[in-house]
């Protein structure tokens, strides 16, 4: 080095770079470290602007930069032209060489900053004055110019004729002055102005520029994303490189090379984090050698903060590029997903559930994801681990195998270790999984388990998987623990081992041999136990990579091979199906096929052609293959043989499907779907599907927004809604499956007269329904039954058929008022409205996005939730800990100066102390410790003894050490998993005791995700990241101490530096916040998208709205990955100027010690050891920063958490009256005064309600839409707590008796049927009361039992929400539950919507026997069935209208109830 610079400089290798020649300062210094270094530095910087993108509008401009980029050129010119005379005039101004070099660089640097301020001007930056940063580093080579200015005019050479060269040199020297000057004056001119456009990224050049404006507040404040990052522009990319089927090819055609090559930057980075290390220990040997020359010293120093201001650049900028590809792959993914659910058979689909598919874009893409921030590790970390072994032999020979054995030893427990922890891992989400699952279904049908009283069955089945899963936390939490402790054990046990083999060797240990050994050891091990981990990622990203590959695979629809092209027989049919034969399940699969397909249906159709414009009606009895016949024609079924013809296949059909599809959106989007708004056509429609009074009602009419899957609506609604999008798109071909049965007769026949024969009236349509009465108008009916048509004719055929057709017609064909519990949801609507009539979104009022700080309380409860003596022990152990290992740091310095001391001269040269093994934990890069390069005298004998005293001290204090570790990680492990039982213990015992209305107004999806993602965090995440932040915080106060006890003058320094530092990590943790905060809230519209997608995608192919749905997926894929750029991109601005301080630290350290050795007061250990720590000192900043933000970031978790364990409305627990065992004993039911409203501020929704049934007696509910009937249930179950009045069963106040007790004391058949996975057994019996003779008794009276016998018997699994059953099936079920509890009153909610006919009939007489001496409560459906009732209870608007016979009634003239027979005889 020193030779170089001699021959550079022309001097002598002695002093090759001398700081003062008579009396100024040195020419080469000053070229090389004042000219060249800044030029360097600026260009660096300005290479970082280069990639800014411009900017889409015509910003205002300010004047400065034209005449700076001007002047830049200039600049460019004035250097190279600088160049000539110098290598001319080979004389006064030094050797050419280091002329060439200087000028060189600085036409080099002026060329790319004029680039770079050229890009800055055509982005968004042209309204500002521009990054800081570059206007603060283009002064930095001012002085130089100065000083070169100064030592013209003294040596008197500016202006001499003899003197040419010299003389034009002074004046380019003028010129060059005057230009950056001129340069200097461009940049402050004129005021500066706010940018106030947000459209363009200004983030995206480089990590430099991106920070927060007080508005981020909203996901569309964000800046939009560079061009190449849009998922748009990805998509298209991914689908031209997309000839191979496999994923993992086609991410790396299209995005391979961009990622490989960024490989460079990483080397570079890491090549420099060695050049720290090194230079320390030369420094510090500087320090102890009273010999060498001050421009050695200035060097190292220099050199220190150029390879640290240069390795920040880099990292930092491989960061930045890396997050760029993570996050095209990431759209890339989760659009590749999107699309193949998209286009993937139903029936292949059904081998995954929804939940496993949502898990492929959230859980698995991630993975993936985190896999691109590894993969650079895995060659990296090799890379590094043998450098450093190379460096250790350099220092102790082969003694390094003996401690490298061991190392190695370690590794394949740590692999042994990590095994373990992957294995409980899949158990703990499988379990994960199962609970979220009965979490779901619970939520599904929460309304449902209240009224039968089942939260504490349900309560014992989530606990017991929740026991099970937090079994396998505590093996992984305490299995981590040894991991952490053997990590911070292996240095001290491998350095000892290095230690011994080396004495064994007959080799003498020297202090200098000790330190660089310790440190060396140190780097080796953090490769050694990153590296396992970082090959997990890999694993699992591989596991991940195969289960998307899976998904992927699955076979797509193929329509062309399913449709035929003409119509086999040649007529104009619309549909035709020849000898055909279909299935659910793939033929072979049929043996193993699992229980979710549908039974075993087959179906077979011989022939059925379908002419154009003509009413085809399909009768059937349940589960006899109706919708089957539908997704027959729509393709969503296996064709096994024969030919499908339909006519104008690529227009789709008009489909309304049986279980009604509802989007997340207003009524208006729902109907339109995508098409445009015709006003006439609209109004139109909307009036045909009897949806005007309706939207007259809904608080925003056709704006309000509808929950997920329609939740705030009712049956009926749902149901017309979907018809009407049906209607809208103006098919050809309608298939209707069923939209009568949630309607009642008033409506069904407004359906039938206005919508299928009137707005339809030339359509061809299909119409599948119970409600035979309406098919006399049809062109023709199909009976179905088993999979085959039976026979096919007129209506006047086929009708008498259909068994037990209504025997009096007027009768019959009066109907009852619309679906699924009705009033509820009626209600449930009018509630929005007083909520907010402006901004109707009940959904987005629910979910607040908390802003600032997360609140105290959060920590708070967390804290308890450790339990305080357990957190105080914790946090006393990590001092304990940290003490020890700061303390063994000292010793060593105290050593090392002992022995100089001793020593006293420089035969024995130490080289430097160094930096604590524990302390590399923390860096990143790992530090590379000073390593010996001068000659070592061998040690006086007496040495030997002190070197086994230090050692014996050394040692002792590291198993101190390691004993704090240890204690530390098992109480952390223990206190995390304690804090992860109790809330979710408290917040599960919430939700089982919350009211209806908090499940009404909240989307399940929001309460799972407390559930799932939340306590995910609280179990995992949390404790991860909370326990790297306590380490950093305490690493960080030690390093503090240390460097302050080391050199006091530090302070100065760090004073200022700290106080930075506090004003831009608050400044960047209020961005990131927002921004984390608007990452998540546009998150969950993508998963949400995504599962209404599946659950909707029979109606989304059917109408052939894909693509429209694939550019909305992009749409908010685009808005999310908005947020998440930038708020990796804040991170990275945050980690430049981390890194900066870092850099002014060490920089300081070096210079203050360099002043300190002039003046001879320095203490060599002492700075080689404040050295060694601030050269960690970024990392543990920017470790700090992170963690804590990660901390804070988990914590919403706890915070999401606690506003469910103390902000919900609770149901009354108290229990004031003790009943007897058989209460109601008679059946007696009393209401009096009864006023209810749904919440405070609604009108009531019973109003004074008086009537008594007596026991044993029928009661039927009728009344119009809205009346109230349902809301009765409600009250008696208690569902909702009256306002005033009371409701007496058997002269008991049903408002003192415990609700558990009240309502396992009733019995009810709900509206919807409600079933859960599990075996039939678990669905009828729950609590497990009755034998299995009982249960088949149930079952055969509700004619089921053949059907579960065929499924295989009372422990057939049912798959989700009772899949392999069809609806009517269903609702059979809830009915056997209701016979099996032996109560005295029973309440039934138009429990037959879903059944044909002769199995109502059948029903209904099951009820009449046995349930002959108890009281019935039924809402009608149909008339009929209430007409052999004892009363009839007419309700109208809250309030009994009318209580009397059926016949008495019916005569009465004028009366509600003859009205209402009446209205459905039309």
């Amino acid at each position: 080095m020193e030779n170089i610079l001699a021959g550079l400089c022309g001097t002598s290798p002695e002093d090759p770079l001398p700081v003062w020649i008579h009396g100024s300062v040195g020419h080469c210094f000053n070229q090389l470290t004042l000219n060249v270094i800044p030029h360097v530095i600026l260009a660096v910087v300005s290479a970082c602007f280069l990639g800014t993108p411009r900017s889409g509008s015509g910003l205002s401009c300010r004047p400065g930069w034209r005449c700076r980029i001007t002047t830049s050129f200039v600049l460019a010119g004035l250097f190279l032209a600088d160049a000539i005379p110098a290598t001319i005039s080979q004389q006064k101004l030094g050797p050419v060489y280091l002329e060439v070099l200087a000028n060189g660089i600085a036409t080099l640097t002026w060329l790319t900053h004029g680039f770079a301020l050229l890009m800055l001007f055509r982005s968004i930056h042209s309204s500002t004055r521009g990054p800081a940063a570059l206007a603060v580093l283009s002064l930095l080579p001012l002085p130089s110019f100065v000083i070169t200015l100064v030592w013209y005019c003294q040596s008197g050479t500016a202006w001499s004729l003899t003197h040419p060269a010299a003389s034009s040199r002074f004046v380019i020297l003028c010129l060059q002055l005057a230009s950056l000057l001129v340069y200097v004056a461009g940049k402050t001119s004129s005021p500066s102005i706010a940018p106030g456009n947000k459209t363009s990224s200004s983030q995206s050049q480089g990590p430099q520029c991106l920070m927060s404006r007080e508005w981020q507040k909203m996901p569309q404040d964000v800046y939009v994303l560079p061009r190449q990052l849009q998922a748009a522009r990805v998509c298209d990319h991914l689908h031209q490189t997309q000839e191979a089927v496999q994923l993992f090819s086609v991410l790396h055609a299209a995005f391979g090379l961009r990622f490989y090559s960024l490989g460079l930057l990483k080397l570079a980075g890491n090549l420099l984090g060695f050049s720290g290390p090194l230079l320390l220990n030369l420094l510090v040997n500087f320090m102890e050698s009273q010999q060498e020359p001050l421009s050695h010293g200035v060097l190292y120093a220099l050199g220190l903060f150029a390879g640290s201001f240069l390795g920040a650049l880099l990292r930092n900028q491989f960061s930045y590029e890396v997050n760029k590809v993570t996050l095209m792959a990431r759209a890339a993914i989760i659009s590749a997903i999107y699309r193949k659910a998209l286009r993937v058979s139903s029936t292949s689909l059904t081998r995954f559930t929804m939940g496993e598919i949502v898990n492929f874009m959230s859980t698995d893409t991630s993975r993936l994801v985190n896999f691109c921030l590894s993969f650079h590790e895995v060659w990296s970390l090799p890379f590094q681990f043998g450098i450093t072994l190379y460096l250790l032999y350099r220092q102790v020979g082969i003694a390094f195998l003996g401690g490298l054995a061991l190392a190695l030893l370690l590794v394949p427990i740590n692999k042994v270790i990590a095994n373990r922890i992957m294995m409980n891992n899949k158990e703990m989400l499988k379990h994960k999984d199962t609970r979220v699952k009965l979490m779901t279904e619970f939520l599904c049908g929460i309304r449902v388990i209240k009224f039968y009283a089942w939260e504490r069955h349900f309560s014992t089945r989530i606990n017991a998987c929740r026991a099970k899963e937090l079994q396998k936390l505590r093996a992984v939490k305490y299995l981590d623990a040894v991991c952490v402790y053997l990590w911070a054990a292996l240095p001290v046990v491998v350095s000892i081992a290095i230690f011994i083999t080396y004495v064994l060797l007959g080799h003498q240990l020297t202090a200098t041999k000790v330190f660089t050994a310790l440190a060396l050891v140190g780097m080796l091990i953090l490769p050694l136990n990153s590296f396992p981990w970082v090959l997990n990622g890999t694993l699992e990203a591989k596991v991940s990579l195969d289960r998307i590959q899976r998904f992927l695979e699955l076979v797509d629809q193929d329509l062309e091979a399913y449709y035929a092209l003409d119509s086999p027989s040649g007529t104009a049919a619309a549909v035709e199906i020849k000898c055909a034969a279909f299935s659910w399940a793939p033929v072979e699969e049929e043996g193993t096929r699992e229980p979710f397909t549908r039974g075993t249906l087959q179906l077979h159709i011989e022939n059925l052609s379908v002419r154009k414009g003509m009413l085809l009606g399909v009768v059937g009895k349940v589960g006899s293959g109706k919708s089957s016949l539908l997704a027959a024609i729509t393709g969503e079924l296996i064709k096994q043989g024969g030919q499908v013809y339909v006519c104008d296949l690529e227009q789709g059909f008009g489909l309304a499907t049986q279980e009604p599809w509802i989007q997340f959106t207003t009524v208006r989007e729902n109907i339109l779907f995508g098409r445009e708004y015709d006003a006439r056509l609209y109004e139109e429609v909307v009036e045909a599907c009897a949806l005007s009074e309706d939207l007259n009602i809904l608080p925003a009419g056709d704006q309000t927004e509808v929950g997920e899957n329609g939740v705030t609506l009712s049956g009926g609604q749902k149901a017309r809604i979907a018809l009407a999008r049906a209607v809208y798109q103006d098919k050809e071909l309608y298939l209707l499956d069923d939209p009568l049965a949630a309607v009642d007769a008033d409506v069904a026949n407004h359906l039938m007269w206005k919508c299928i024969l009137g707005v339809l009236k030339h359509k061809t349509r299909i119409l599948c329904t119970h409600r035979t009465e309406f098919l006399e108008k049809a062109d023709a009916l199909l009976l179905v039954d088993n999979g085959r048509i039976v026979k096919t004719g007129p209506p006047a055929d086929i009708l008498p058929l259909v068994e037990a057709f209504p025997k009096f017609k007027n009768m019959d064909k009066s109907q009852k008022h619309k679906a699924p519990d009705e009033q509820g949801q009626e209600e449930a609507i009018e509630t929005e409205a007083e909520e907010s009539i402006q901004t109707n979104h009940l959904i987005h009022k629910e979910e607040e996005k908390k802003e600032g700080a997360v609140a105290f309380q959060v920590y708070k409860a967390y804290w308890l939730a450790v339990g305080s003596c357990l957190a105080l022990s914790i946090l006393f152990s990590l001092l304990l800990m940290q003490a020890s290992r700061n303390i063994s740091d000292w010793w060593l310095s105290h050593w090392i100066s002992s022995i100089s001391q001793r020593a006293n001269t420089s035969a024995m040269v130490c080289s430097a102390s160094p930096p604590s093994p524990e302390l590399l934990l923390f860096s990143v890069v790992g530090l590379i410790s000073p390593i010996q390069v001068l000659n070592t005298t061998p040690v006086p004998s007496s040495g030997s003894l002190d070197v086994n005293f230090y050692l014996i001290v050394y040692g002792s204090i590291a198993g101190a050490n390691s004993l704090f570790t240890i204690l530390r990680a098992f109480l952390f492990a223990y206190g995390t998993i304690r804090a992860a039982t109790v809330i979710h213990n408290r917040l599960l015992q919430r939700i089982l005791k919350a009211t209806v209305t908090f499940f009404d107004t909240t989307p399940t999806g929001r309460i799972l995700t407390r559930f799932s993602s939340d306590l995910y965090c609280v179990d995992d995440s949390l404790p991860f990241i909370l326990n790297i932040f306590l380490a950093n915080m305490y690493g960080l106060l030690g390093m503090l101490v240390i460097i302050t006890y080391g050199l006091p003058w530090i302070v100065l320094v760090l004073l200022p530096l700290t106080a930075l530092y506090f004003s831009i990590q608050r400044y960047y943790r209020r961005t990131s916040r927002e921004l984390k905060r608007l990452y998540s809230v546009t998150l969950s519209p993508i998963y949400t998208h995504f599962s209404e997608t599946l659950s909707g995608l029979s109606s989304i192919r059917a109408m052939r709205a894909t693509q429209r749905f694939e550019l909305e997926n992009q749409l908010r894929l685009e808005q999310n990955q908005r947020c998440l750029f930038a708020s990796n991109t804040a991170m990275q601005w945050l980690d430049i100027r981390l890194q900066m301080i870092g850099v002014a630290v060490v920089t300081a350290i070096a210079g203050i010690a360099i002043i300190q050795h002039q003046k001879r007061l320095g203490n060599p250990g002492l700075v080689g050891l404040a050295l060694s720590y601030a050269l960690s000192v970024t990392n543990l900043l920017s470790g700090l920063i992170s963690s804590f933000t990660a901390t804070e970031t988990m914590m919403v978790s706890v915070e999401r958490t606690e506003e469910y364990t103390t902000d919900i409305p609770m149901e009354s627990q108290d229990k004031l009256v003790q009943v007897a065992a058989d209460w109601p004993s008679q059946g007696l039911v009393d209401f009096q005064q009864v006023v209810l409203a749904y919440r405070a501020g609604l009108p009531n929704a019973l109003n004074g309600v008086n009537f008594t049934v007596y026991p044993g007696e029928k009661v039927g509910i009728v009344g119009r839409t809205g009346s109230g009937k349902s809301t009765l249930f409600l009250a008696l179950f208690r569902m909702l707590e009256l306002k005033s009045g009371r409701i007496l069963l058997d002269g008991v106040d049903s408002q003192l008796v415990g609700l558990e007790e009240l309502r396992s004391r009733l019995a009810i058949i709900p509206q919807d049927p409600f079933l859960f996975s599990g075996s039939i057994r678990e669905n009828l019996d729950p609590q497990g009361k009755w034998t299995d003779a009982e249960l088949h008794e149930v079952l055969e009276q509700c004619h089921l039992r053949d059907a579960i016998t065929q499924m295989g018997g009372l422990d057939s699994e049912l798959g989700e929400r009772g899949k392999s059953l069809s609806v009517g099936q269903r609702q059979l079920v809830c009915l056997a539950r209701a016979l099996l509890t032996q109560a005295k009153v029973l309440c039934i909610d138009e429990a037959t919507a879903s059944v044909d006919q002769n199995t109502d009939q059948l029903l209904q007489q099951t009820i009449r026997q046995r349930f002959a001496d108890k009281t019935v409560l039924t809402i009608a459906h149909r008339l009929n069935t209430i007409l052999d009732s004892d009363r009839v209870l007419v309700m109208q608007a809250g309030r009994v209208a009318e209580l009397d016979s059926p016949t008495r009634l019916s005569q009465k003239d004028g009366s509600l109830f003859q009205r209402l027979l009446h209205s459905g005889q039309q």
